[in-house]
């Protein structure tokens, strides 16, 4: 059974770049159509989709987002790393890793099977 697990900063100042990884047991990242998503939820907000990696390491990102965004991985851990440059305070959310077991991609995220428990980011100076 695949488990995911974040881990981020807890608290990031204004203008910086903003760190969180997703560790994954239990499942190769590198199996064939596995899409690993980041989603976001600010405080009485609904989720916010940030972008995915496949199983081949290409990253797709939220266009909203995407001159900010990077999402990358590491196979010898198996574990992916969201970078989100310039944040603002709207930036505080709870930031999740989920699995998207689909053959085609998706962005909403009914179609992930598995998720993290969650890493909150506070911004603040």
């Amino acid at each position: 059974q695949v488990q995911l697990q974040e881990s981020g900063p807890g608290l990031v100042k204004p203008s910086q770049t903003l760190s969180v990884t997703c560790f994954v047991a239990g499942e190769s990242i590198l199996t064939n159509f596995y899409y690993w998503n980041w989603i976001r939820q600010p405080p009485e907000k609904g989720l916010e989709w940030i972008g995915y990696i496949d199983y081949d390491g290409n990253p797709y990102y939220n266009p909203s987002l995407r001159s900010r965004t990077s999402i990358s991985r590491d196979t010898s851990k198996n574990h992916l790393t969201l970078q989100l440059s310039s944040v603002t305070p709207e930036g505080a959310a709870v930031y999740y890793c989920a699995r998207d077991p689909s053959v085609i991609p998706h962005t909403r995220a009914n179609y992930f099977d598995a998720w993290g428990q969650g890493s909150l980011v506070t911004v603040s100076s």
